[in-house]
């Protein structure tokens, strides 16, 4: 390369005033850019001030595209008329690149040589992208000679086909020439011999001559197949993290991992379980032949035509299968075609299928995974290639097994749950009432719905309790939380609210009493919180010889009611705590009921949703409500259609009771004197009202009923004392008076006077008790009526 000498004139207060086009060459500047300016301005670094005596030495100055650039100087100082110096005038050449001794004779360099022989294709463009130089690995990745690359066109299809060609390479040529800075350029895409896809980093820098312009572009080209094809085992991993197992459902598990892995791991994939798995059953014991069940595939083709087995449909799997061996092995197995058991599998499965859809010839690789969960093979998924041409290798293998690993744990998880939810489910029915007793008080119409969320089943219940005098208790619950032990802590507290309904405890006291023991039982739970128990009930009396209604509720929603051709409404009551919780009293509520009056109660799934209003959905539960003559099924029907979200996200219990009346003709009541010689009038008319009811044959017990229960009343009793007959689907016998102390039933002694009288009784008739009323209480008791 000819050198060139520059020259810079320098004034001695270190200010340009003459600049050569030597210099112009050498550092890219113009004069008019420089001369005017201090000198110091144009050194790449500082400089020593001992070197600033100095005359001669290497000066680092800064290029105007901003490289370095390292010239051997030299000075010569400017005198005036009196000797002084005037200023320098600064001369500088580049110093010649020492040449290797007899490179000449003995032809290519050692770095020559490294150079086009590396393994790395290596390539030089000019400053129009044609060929100046390639390596030897750059012309086998061509597939051509140097001689017949040099000097052409990169894009010319005529040297090099149009499918080899990238358009991105191209540009990225055209943009380190245009702006002289080195890019990396990365590019992924089939090759044209072997169909196989291939990545590729380009590292692309400018190659610039001593005066530092860019003359040519040089190239080296890497396989990063291998780092690419990682990245995205890696990437397909991390997605199935979250793709896979997004429901708690067996199917839609198996159909996320195949909407996963196909087109991008595999052209066929299939998903097959084991029948138990899809059941409530334990794991089985293994047999000779394995029965699977297809529960997901995919293909890359329309229509799946690879499937031999339809989804839902079961197949059975001989030993020497790639399946039955997986799940035996327990581990991953991979084939390919040429193999003698892969062959054999092809030619088996394409024997069981109709004539036109055999496997096309591409199939080539395929591995087969078990999948296990928790030490338990549930089945096996299948990864085939077909249309891809590279063959699955050991990392896909490691991958497939990695993505099976966590399909099978959710697969499990689902498993787990139906089996959870399914018996949560069978508890809960278990607990709750089968088959409403009849009674003439109500008519009855119910609905449970169970959770369908990932929570589970919930704690709601409600109950149709008989009580004495034709009187029923009316009651619906929710216990927080979700699961088997929300269920059997529901069952505790009905069995719990029918213990307590049985002693016919007003609805404030029983709610009293239920709080005391969900109390007890959190502590019974190591300590536990009370409000992990804690629950919420509405307990309700309704009388029909009064048509009283009588309720309380324990931090439970206010029931509706609608009167006869009236409008449905929320009944006020003074809503207490929830059970658990304590702190403040239960109070009760009375109100009474027209004939024929509907009463709803229900638990909060019904009304409460996160994505609704409380108010708005009361409201359009009292608009289903109003359906005048619709049966209580009906209503039922319409009032969930109305209310209810499409995917209800917790429990509901819905409970419907239209009332009824007992009128004049079937309750008799008499005061009773506390006068001993009243007992044989008051045994008389109660003798004559049962010949008016037609019930004679039952005259005899009543009497003597009638007799023992008004003459206690009499003796241990305060007044007032009064009788009341009641025809219902029983005859009842009630004796009231003013004494709250309870009678109790005893055997009596050969010497004792008394005692006998409820003992009696109790053998005559088909049950007795007694309650506690305002006044005092109330001695009662029942026998079956005549079939007729």
């Amino acid at each position: 390369m000819k050198q060139v000498a520059a020259a810079v004139i320098v004034d001695a207060r270190g200010m340009v005033t003459g600049w050569s086009e030597g210099a112009r060459r050498l550092t890219g500047h113009a004069a008019e850019d420089i001369v005017g300016r201090p000198a110091a301005g144009l050194l790449a670094e500082d400089v020593p001030p001992a070197a600033m005596t100095e005359l001669t030495g290497v000066v680092a100055l800064r290029h105007r595209d901003g490289h370095r650039v390292e010239l051997t100087v030299g000075a010569c100082p400017v005198l005036g008329e009196d000797g002084a110096s005037g200023g320098f005038v600064v001369t500088a050449l580049p110093d010649p690149p020492a040449p290797e001794p007899q490179a000449a004779a003995q032809g290519p360099t050692s770095l020559e040589r490294a150079i086009r022989q590396a393994s790395v294709p290596m390539s030089a463009f000019d400053l129009n992208q044609r060929y100046t130089w390639l390596n030897e690995a750059a012309c086998d990745l061509m597939g051509e000679t140097e001689q017949a690359l040099i000097g052409q066109f990169y894009g010319d299809t005529d040297i090099v086909p149009d499918d080899r060609i990238s358009q991105g390479l191209l540009l990225h040529l055209r943009e380190v020439a245009r702006t002289g800075t080195a890019v990396r350029y990365e590019t992924f895409g089939k090759d044209a011999t072997d169909g196989r896809a291939y990545a590729w980093s380009f590292e692309m820098w400018p190659v610039r001559d001593d005066l530092g312009a860019v003359t040519s572009v040089g190239i080296a080209a890497f396989d990063s197949s291998d780092q690419h094809w990682s990245r995205r085992r890696l990437a397909l991993l991390n997605e199935a993290a979250a793709a896979i197992g997004t429901t708690l459902d067996v199917v839609r598990t198996a159909e996320e991992l195949v909407e996963l892995v196909v087109p991008r791991f595999a052209d066929f994939v299939s998903v097959d379980l084991l029948d138990w798995v899809l059941g409530a059953e334990e794991p089985q014991a293994a047999a000779e032949e394995v029965v699977l069940h297809r529960v997901a595939h995919g293909s890359v083709t329309e229509g799946t035509p690879e499937a031999v087995v339809p989804l839902g449909a079961k197949d059975t799997y001989l030993p020497f299968t790639a399946p039955a061996r997986a799940m035996a092995e327990g581990r991953a197995l991979m084939g390919r075609v040429g193999e003698r058991a892969f062959d054999e599998w092809v030619a088996e499965r394409n024997a069981r299928e109709p004539v036109g859809r055999p496997y096309r010839k591409g199939v080539h690789s395929m591995v087969t995974v078990p999948l296990r969960a928790r030490g338990t093979i549930l089945g096996v998924a299948v990864f085939l290639r077909i249309t891809r041409p590279d063959p699955y290798t050991e990392d896909d293998v490691a991958l497939a097994e990695e993505l099976a690993s966590r399909a099978a744990v959710c697969v499990d998880n689902a498993r787990r749950f139906a089996r959870e939810r399914t018996t949560a489910l069978a508890l809960q029915h278990s607990l709750l009432p089968r088959g409403l007793p009849g009674q003439a008080a109500v008519e009855i119409a119910h609905r449970y719905l169970p959770c369908g969320s990932v929570a589970g089943i919930g704690g709601d219940w409600f109950d149709v309790i008989p009580l004495s005098g034709s009187r029923v208790a009316l009651c619906v619950g929710d216990v927080v939380g979700h699961g088997i032990q929300s269920s059997a802590t529901m069952g505790r507290l009905r069995t719990a609210v029918r213990t307590l309904a049985d002693v016919d405890l007003p609805p404030d006291e029983l709610l009293t009493h239920l709080d005391d023991l969900v109390t007890h039982l959190a502590d019974e739970e190591d300590g536990g919180d009370v409000a992990e128990l804690g629950a919420t009930c509405l307990y309700a009396v309704y009388d029909p010889v009064s048509r009283l209604l009588t309720l309380a509720s324990a931090g439970h929603p206010p029931p509706a009611v609608v009167p006869p051709g009236g409008v449905a409404e929320l009944i006020e009551v003074s809503a207490g705590p929830p059970l658990g919780v304590g702190g403040l009293p239960f109070e009760a509520t009375e109100r009474k009921l027209p004939e024929g009056s509907l009463l709803a109660l229900y638990t909060d799934g019904l009304i409460e949703d996160r994505d609704r209003d409380i108010d708005h959905a009361t409201s359009e539960l009292c608009r289903a409500l109003n359906l005048p003559g619709a049966s209580l099924d009906a209503v039922c029907d319409a009032v969930l259609k109305a209310v209810l979200p499409e995917q209800p996200g917790d429990d509901v219990a819905l409970l419907l009771a239209r009332t009824h009346a007992l009128g004049a003709g079937q309750v008799a009541t008499w005061d009773v004197p506390p006068d001993p010689a009243h007992v044989a009038v008051t045994r008389q008319a109660a003798t004559e009202q049962l010949a008016a009811w037609g019930l004679d044959e039952e005259a005899f017990v009543i009497e003597l009923v009638v007799s023992e229960l008004v003459t206690n009343a009499i003796r241990y009793g305060e007044p007032p004392i009064q009788l009341r007959l009641i025809r219902d689907r029983a005859l009842i016998v009630e004796v009231s008076d003013g004494s709250s102390t309870s009678p109790h039933l005893r055997r009596a002694h050969a010497y004792d006077e008394g005692g006998r009288g409820l003992l009696l009784v109790a053998q005559l008739t088909q049950r007795w008790g007694s309650r506690q009323t305002d006044t005092g209480k109330t001695i009662w008791a029942e026998q079956p009526l005549p079939a007729e």
